[in-house]
């Protein structure tokens, strides 16, 4: 880097007496004797326009400055490309003594904001400054404990937006997730309540006897019975799933493909649905179960946006909490729930991609005792990097089991892999392997902050192509 200094034009020094009065007019050398002058024997004068830099932030060169007339600008470049004013020195002052006295490279930049005439001290002379001038070295000494809190201050400041950044980029990456679901499950229950509408309607030209009523108020009360959808591992979900399909479509049942999942994950089977089959016959059965499915997922629906707009909640408090430092409460936390409601935010983005997701989930997990808060958020991020990782029918295998005062929880799919150069940056702010727009590079740091800072815990990775594997342990008790 060039020395700014040696753009400015140089002028001779003026005479003793002339340079002594131009001195007095600054109150750090208002007592600077004649005999004291040799101190600045190797000062040169410099002249800058308006505009032009006297000094680069990061120059390691060393230089006492003194504005003679005009003023100068002093700022900081930010890692964002701002430049951030942090004082502007009137003539008659000082500046350049912090960077001396701290042995450092120069903390900011400093520009002329007018025609700007200053004397530049080397750093040898400005120690012989301080050595024969007590009353001036009692000024400068003043004068940088005064710029060093001003840039203590400056720099609490800036660490304060760039907290508040963060934290806002990270709210509106967790907020996205849950407000698309709640959005996209309002949508599916309007045209939910369409549906069963006109299947009620239908139903209800039936002539049905005591017995078909007394069937379809069971069928509603088990409907309804079921707020949540059972927990099931994958093979086991398939498998009833498959099995339902196949009796659904040897029945002639319209949508079977749809109304099987559904019906499934209420705990119906086809030995469930006999009292149905015998109640009712052809068209008037195919419409009872498309009205229970309609019943059911609406009601499914409910929950999810229940749940969408919880999260929502759960995420303001915990800014309001981050933001008044409050005490967090102890409360217990089923993660197999807390996982298996983060798959219903994540459904539709999932389904979309086609993407298999594995459940193995260790019944009867203990629960965890702790005051934290946010582990959907890690499930979240960890599960929507994973599906933005994946190509269309991809997998990805989640287990929970519990190992010694620890429940453990495994991530994984079988997607390309990170990048080695990049493995060792993932968890930190900003980082991102994504495309532009695709990503805020602040999904695994927020991971990363709410299992270590809220629950004690410890998440790792490893990763190849054709398998990345995400490792959560979390301590079933915080001390």
């Amino acid at each position: 880097m060039s020395n700014p200094a040696q753009s400015g034009n140089d002028s001779p020094l003026a005479r003793p007496a002339e340079l002594l009065a131009e001195l007095h007019r600054i109150p750090a050398f208002a007592t600077l004797r004649e005999d004291q002058l040799a101190c600045f024997a190797d000062a040169q004068t410099l002249e800058f326009p308006a505009g032009e830099l006297i000094v680069a932030q990061g120059d390691p060169e060393h230089a006492y400055w003194i504005v003679l007339e005009g003023g100068t600008r002093i700022f900081q470049r930010q890692s964002d490309g701002r430049d951030v004013t942090m004082a502007v020195i009137p003539g008659q002052n000082a500046f350049g003594e912090l960077a001396i006295l701290s042995n450092s490279d120069n903390p900011a930049s400093v520009e002329a904001t007018a025609p700007t005439r200053l004397l530049k001290l080397p750093e040898a002379g400005f120690w012989h400054l301080l050595m024969q001038c007590p009353e001036v070295r009692k000024a400068i000494l003043q004068a940088m404990a005064w710029r060093s809190q001003k840039l203590l201050e400056f720099t609490l400041q800036q660490d304060k937006l760039v907290s508040l950044g963060t934290l806002a980029a990270g709210l509106m990456h967790e907020l996205n997730n849950p407000g698309a679901a709640a959005q996209r499950a309002a949508t599916q229950l309007r045209e939910n309540l369409v549906r069963l509408q006109e299947l009620s309607l239908k139903l209800s030209r039936y002539e049905g006897d005591a017995e078909q009523k007394a069937c379809l108020q069971d069928l509603q009360e088990q409907a309804l019975a079921h707020r949540q959808p059972l927990r099931m591992n994958t093979i086991e979900q398939a498998d009833a799933e498959e099995a339902l399909e196949e009796w659904l479509r040897q029945n002639a049942i319209a949508n079977e493909w749809k109304v099987a999942p559904v019906l499934v994950a209420i705990g119906l089977n086809a030995e469930m649905l006999t009292c149905a089959r015998s109640e009712f016959e052809g068209e008037a059965f195919s419409d009872v179960l498309n009205w229970l499915e309609a019943l059911v997922s609406s009601v499914q629906l409910v929950d999810t946006i229940e749940e969408s707009i919880g999260r929502v909640t759960e995420l303001v408090r915990a800014v309001k909490s981050y933001a008044y430092e409050g005490k967090g409460q102890v409360q217990t936390l089923d993660v197999n729930d807390s996982l298996h409601s983060t798959l219903v935010i994540l459904g539709h983005k999932l389904r979309e991609k086609q993407i298999v997701v594995e459940k193995d989930f260790a019944p009867g997990l203990p629960v965890i005792r702790s005051a934290g808060t946010g582990l959907n958020q890690v499930w979240t991020n960890l599960l929507d990097n994973a599906a933005d990782a994946l190509p269309p029918e991809g997998h990805i295998h989640i287990r929970t089991w519990e190992e010694g005062a620890e429940i453990c929880v495994s991530i994984a799919d079988n997607g390309s892999g990170i990048p080695q150069e990049c493995q060792s940056h993932i968890f930190e702010p900003f980082f991102t392997t994504k495309k532009a727009g695709k990503g805020t590079g602040l999904g695994l740091d927020i991971a990363h902050r709410i299992v270590a800072q809220q629950y004690a815990g410890h998440i790792s990775f490893s990763s190849k192509p054709g398998h990345t594997e995400f490792l959560v342990r979390l301590p079933r008790q915080r001390a």
